[in-house]
């Protein structure tokens, strides 16, 4: 039996290490990549990585986003969407939650959301809301929602949406964010076939939530477990994560799993490593990589704080 403090540390540090792990992965298609048994938080001799400039163990924009809605929350003891819309200002402008301080990866709705928040626009009005805008750039850094949330399935929705709607706007990807609370909710709670029960909650919820009902049947459809393939796209981001979590049993063959596919690899494997880290706790996250992920001492306060509410 898994303690719930090590379901929700496991989640976050999973979420960091998963982040970190992908980064020098990122942009590179599925062949270009090491073995699966290669891919480690040190690449193997010869493979040319992303962000050569980065030192090993480093989170990117995915866990300091992550970590800047983790700070808001237990500042604000709630969802405070201009908070959090600071904290992401001061993310990109001086490296709030970076670790280093260095920013080294902005997503394009993102600075376009942040351009519009420089300008005095609303933060649940700032993320561009076209259906192309649909990165997953809210998702990968949702999950600390799910880990504080003690309220209701449908306040629960209600917060993923209104975080999403700061840099992205469009009902989809705040649809996402809802159902992959829910999802964790589900993983936190220890329950089997997780992924179903977070649907149901999800349908259950759209009476108080009729603007995501035509997009939760959307980003659920059956037929995308067939096509993921590792992208930005928010969609893709969550199905290529349940495919990584359902091939695999361990927190180090899930993060592997999602950075096998390729493309968006620190994306992929922060959205599905936090995920892992829930269903198999805090012990399953290897030592090795545990001990080189950079920036513990602005996780370690956070944390602490995140489970001193139990």
């Amino acid at each position: 039996m898994i303690e719930v403090t090590e379901r929700l540390a496991g989640g976050l540090l999973g979420l960091l290490v998963g982040d970190a792990v992908g980064v020098p992965y990122e942009f590179h298609q599925p062949e270009e990549l090491p073995s699966f048994e290669e891919i480690d938080i040190q690449q193997p001799p010869g493979f040319s990585r992303s962000h050569g400039g980065v030192p090993i163990g480093t989170w990117s924009d995915d866990g300091a986003q992550a970590l800047c809605l983790l700070a808001s929350l237990l500042h604000c003891g709630g969802l405070d969407t201009g908070d959090l819309a600071r904290r992401l200002l001061n993310w990109a402008n001086v490296g709030y939650m970076a670790v280093d301080y260095e920013v080294f990866d902005i997503g394009m709705q993102t600075q376009k959301a942040l351009a519009r928040l420089r300008n005095g626009i609303e933060p649940l009005l700032a993320g561009p809301a076209e259906v192309g805008a649909n990165g997953n750039g809210s998702l990968m850094r949702v999950l600390p929602l799910a880990l504080w949330h003690r309220g209701s399935d449908i306040d629960l929705v209600r917060d993923a949406s209104g975080q999403s709607r700061v840099t992205h706007g469009h009902p989809r990807s705040q649809a996402v964010c809802a159902f992959y609370c829910l999802w964790a909710r589900e993983l936190l709670a220890g329950t089997d076939q997780a992924w179903d029960k977070a649907a149901n909650r999800l349908s259950a919820c759209l009476s108080a939530h009729p603007q995501l009902a035509d997009e939760a049947e959307f980003i659920l459809a059956p037929a995308r477990k067939a096509s993921v393939q590792g992208s930005g796209y928010v969609v893709d981001t969550l199905w290529s994560a349940r495919l990584a979590l359902e091939s695999q049993d361990s927190f180090a063959g899930v993060v592997r799993a999602a950075i096998a596919l390729g493309n968006d690899t620190d994306t992929t494997a922060c959205v599905a490593g936090g995920l892992a880290g829930i269903r198999d706790g805090i012990k399953d996250i290897p030592d090795a990589w545990l001990q080189r992920l950079r920036g513990q001492d602005l996780v370690q306060p956070l944390l602490g704080d995140l489970l001193d509410r139990l």
